[in-house]
């Protein structure tokens, strides 16, 4: 399937991969409660006295798409690693695979990764695993950065415009896309907070015009029709994909980095002149929109996303995204968004937004068709 189902979903293709080292997770209890049929999902419910928390993150968005490429820094070598918009999670294996690969060549000694979010921890750990010391240097440890606001469903979203990215970027996406994609199915489990979910989208009113280029990131995907579902839709899309708990998966690699012999110091750099003082000759830059200021990336700007999270709802075992927002459960809460709000640098939730992705979501539930 091809068309605006693609561009608003996924955004891009890819079937390059890269070496995948062995490693297990254990794996997630199954439900207790049996699913429900596809016809009549469980309702999410989306009440403001159920709401939890409110939360704002700041998605570092390019129009050209991430920054993965090296340069030189006095006698320093600086391997950015940044800009990946809505698609952090889900790229970041990849892109720090790509990263990591540039920052190996010809380097022995330790090694100085800037930034503690996920990219930072993911790079941290693929040079570790290479054999490298490692050194984080952050501004923010875990549960304060703006990768624990990620909602964590693997969709690379919302991370370039189409038209502003180059043959040669598109060749390094479609890598890391397939290399965290092979990476994330190996860390399903409790340990790392992933599980796969079924997940209902809108889809295209257009007839099918062949194979979507991404069919292979949508296993067991197909179109429902009327009878099908309980949307109030006559076509959704459903696939299964994986979520990820951000909390539990950053706090998880935190202590991989850390059990591994890795340092992480708390400290802020205001300049490059700052950076040039690390004792490391190979730095990975990891800061995201940091990057704005730090090295001068005008190009590079917030996105605003703003969640409501409601009481969790164990037996919620779907997720679903459209024009009207989203919804992905998670043991810490049910998570429904959303908002795409360029140019936007505070990151504090407000209220009227809030409530109205908590209205949507009522009205989504309203219009429930359960056979």
């Amino acid at each position: 399937m091809k068309g605006s189902f693609d561009r608003r979903l996924f955004l891009g293709a890819g079937a390059a991969t890269l070496a995948l080292p062995a490693c297990s997770a254990r794996q997630m209890r199954p439900a207790v409660t049996p699913a429900a049929p596809a016809s009549c999902l469980p309702k999410v419910d989306a009440q403001p006295s159920r709401l939890i928390r409110a939360v704002a993150g700041l998605r570092p968005y390019r129009a050209s798409g991430f920054v993965v490429r090296e340069e030189a820094l006095g006698t320093k070598r600086v391997v950015h690693n940044y800009g990946h918009g809505g698609a952090g999670i889900t790229l970041s294996w990849g892109t720090s695979r790509l990263a990591a690969d540039i920052g190996l060549r010809g380097h022995s000694g330790p090694v100085a990764v800037l930034g503690a979010g996920v990219m930072g921890l993911t790079t941290a750990r693929l040079m570790q695993e290479a054999g490298f010391p490692v050194t984080i240097y952050t501004k923010a440890l875990p549960p304060d950065t703006t990768s624990n606001i990620a909602g964590g469903q693997w969709s690379p979203f919302g991370h370039y415009r189409d038209s502003a990215v180059t043959p040669e970027w598109r060749v390094q996406f479609a890598a890391a896309l397939a290399y965290s994609w092979r990476r994330f199915q190996i860390m399903v489990g409790e340990d790392y907070g992933v599980r796969w979910l079924p997940t209902y989208v809108d889809a295209p009113v257009e007839d099918d015009d062949g194979p979507s280029p991404m069919a292979a990131y949508h296993p067991g995907g197909r179109i429902l029709g009327p009878g099908e579902h309980p949307f109030a839709r006559d076509r959704i899309f459903r696939f299964e994909t994986m979520y990820v708990e951000t909390g539990r998966f950053l706090r998880q690699l935190t202590r991989d980095v850390l059990a591994a012999g890795g340092i992480v110091q708390v400290r802020e750099f205001g300049t490059r002149a700052d950076i040039a003082t690390l004792p490391e000759s190979l730095v990975f830059n990891c800061t995201g929109l940091g990057s704005h200021s730090l090295f001068g990336d005008t190009e590079l700007v917030p996105i605003r996303g703003q969640l409501a999270v409601l009481l969790p709802q164990p037996e919620i075992l779907y997720a679903f995204t459209g024009d009207a927002g989203y919804m992905f459960p998670r043991p810490d809460g049910i998570l429904i968004g959303g908002t795409f709000e360029r140019g936007e640098w505070d990151a504090t939730p407000q209220p009227d937004a809030i409530a109205r992705i908590i209205a949507n979501h009522r009205r989504i539930m309203a219009g429930w068709r359960c056979a």
